[in-house]
């Protein structure tokens, strides 16, 4: 039994210990704004905050979350997180939407450790975080926009 704090909230897992935490959030406490992508981390559909660093669930094993802290999309609910959801719709990010909840958990671990990010300190943040629509300005842009309080 693997004892962690999803979202605020103390849970408690008996998958065995090498299953992908992407499973265990999807399937067992079933929040599914966390997406499989590649299963390799190298898409960051998957990207959860793991004691606040972004970090790919699809290949961190169960065994490996114990008393820590994870937040998913479902949790980012800080004043930064919110900022960002709102910026990701005022700059009409999302078109099929799938990566977006690994985008924006992976833009609220930047923004957390760079209140005021240049292009340069996005691209690096956010290579890795891969979007099918190709929505990577306006991605920059939303970041962008919550780094400036809503104000790109």
């Amino acid at each position: 039994m693997i004892q962690f704090e999803l979202n605020g909230e103390a849970v408690t897992s008996d998958s065995p210990d090498d299953t992908p935490l992407l499973w265990v959030l999807r399937d067992e406490l079933k929040l599914k704004g966390t997406k499989f992508g590649c299963g390799i981390a190298m898409c960051g559909a998957c990207t959860v905050h793991l004691n606040g660093t972004a970090t790919r669930s699809c290949v961190t094993p169960l065994s490996a979350v114990e008393n820590m802290s994870i937040t998913t999309i479902e949790g980012n609910d800080s004043a930064l997180g919110e900022a960002l959801q709102k910026a990701w719709v005022e700059e009409q990010v999302p078109q099929c939407g799938y990566c977006q909840s690994g985008q924006i958990m992976q833009a609220t671990d930047l923004l957390s450790r760079n209140p005021n990010p240049s292009d340069e300190d996005i691209n690096a943040a956010m290579n890795g975080n891969l979007c099918r629509c190709m929505a990577y300005v306006r991605i920059k842009k939303a970041i962008k926009s919550a780094a400036n309080g809503g104000g790109a």
